[in-house]
């Protein structure tokens, strides 16, 4: 059975921009086909939660190749942009300026629940469940029209 949503993604405001693209660029290192999100439109630096979005284009690197003819997300992307997500609640919440390389310290839990094609917007929820300034642990769960399909948790630890 699937995990009860971090929030109730009808009471946010999906058009919204709370941190932009160049923001997130200012402090997380991934670049090119590694920027796995455009926009957060939803950020609580008290709560450790964080709501992130990336709509999934025809020209994405994946799509070629996972799978031909039927072009699916792979999972390691999905957590790959909560941990962007994360990371971007890190720096904020601790006022690095993206000074400091907040990097993966592990996932568990993960199951992927269902597919993100090309056209879909991935809507990702993060919350922390602890954030030091060495080290924090979120949860994260994933949606394509409202529908959960990624759920996990996301260890950072300052590399």
């Amino acid at each position: 059975m699937a995990s009860q949503p971090i929030v109730d993604l009808a009471g946010i405001d999906l058009s919204k921009v709370a941190v932009t693209k160049e923001e997130i660029l200012a402090l997380n290192a991934q670049r090119d086909e590694f920027e796995q999100l455009d926009r957060i439109i939803s950020i609580d630096l008290e709560e450790g939660l964080a709501v992130g979005i990336k709509t999934q284009r025809s020209d994405e690197f994946w799509t070629r190749g996972h799978i031909p003819g039927r072009p699916i997300m792979p999972g390691v992307l999905m957590i790959e942009m909560a941990a962007q997500i994360s990371s971007v609640i890190y720096h904020l919440k601790f006022q690095t300026g993206g000074t400091k390389f907040f990097g993966f310290g592990g996932v568990n839990a993960v199951k992927f629940r269902g597919s993100v094609e090309p056209g879909n917007d991935l809507i990702m929820v993060v919350k922390a469940k602890a954030l030091r300034s060495r080290m924090a642990i979120f949860d994260a769960q994933g949606f394509v029209d409202g529908k959960l399909v990624f759920e996990g948790e996301v260890t950072g630890i300052v590399i």
